[in-house]
């Protein structure tokens, strides 16, 4: 998506950044969507020692989205504090050799995002690189083929956004687009075909 800005950059110290507003000031559709996720993980994973874990990432990933959507930043209060959830609840699975593939996972997502970021700064916000890791976890946790696709989704599903806005003639190459949902989404997609 060259030329293509996604994503935003997090900055809690800016005065008038409300990230709350987006879930507040709609609340009927993010319950609706929140039901809608955690049911779908609680379906796919199953009552498991992990399914805490995930229904987590399910909540904290659909707060991450209506507020990307909206002020295309995702805040740091809800990314950073999900690595530390996120490791503590998959560790409470007693799964050893799950837990060091979702470390590897965390590791290898992030620097895959950091290291566009650092090529590319103006194509990829901060925000994104810091969920990438936490995404990256959890897929990690699943396995090579959940992670794969989890992060190829992402980026496809990121693409296809980008080039209806163009074909549409609803932006232009310079155009902004959050790009954390597509990254959300493309887990959703990795967990539910694999978990």
């Amino acid at each position: 998506m060259a030329g293509w800005k996604v994503g935003g950059v997090t900055e809690l110290s800016e005065p008038r950044f409300d990230w709350a507003h987006p879930v507040t000031g709609k609340p009927i559709p993010v319950v609706v969507t929140t039901l809608v996720v955690v049911g779908l993980l609680g379906w796919r994973v199953g009552l498991s020692p992990v399914l805490p874990a995930f229904l987590y990432l399910g909540v904290v990933g659909v707060l991450l989205t209506f507020i990307d959507i909206a002020l295309k930043r995702l805040p740091d209060l809800l990314t950073l504090p999900s690595y530390g959830f996120g490791m503590a609840l998959l560790a409470l699975a007693f799964d050893g050799g799950r837990f060091v593939h979702a470390l590897i996972g965390m590791v290898a997502l992030f620097l895959l995002y950091a290291v566009q970021w650092l090529i590319v700064p103006s194509q990829l916000g901060m925000g994104d690189v810091k969920l990438s890791g936490v995404l990256g976890l959890y897929l990690g946790w699943l396995g090579l083929s959940a992670w794969m696709t989890g992060v190829i989704a992402g980026f496809f599903l990121g693409g296809l956004y980008a080039i209806t806005l163009l074909v549409t003639r609803r932006a232009t190459r310079k155009s902004s687009i959050p790009f954390g949902p597509f990254m959300l989404a493309g887990a959703l997609l990795g967990i539910m075909l694999y978990a």
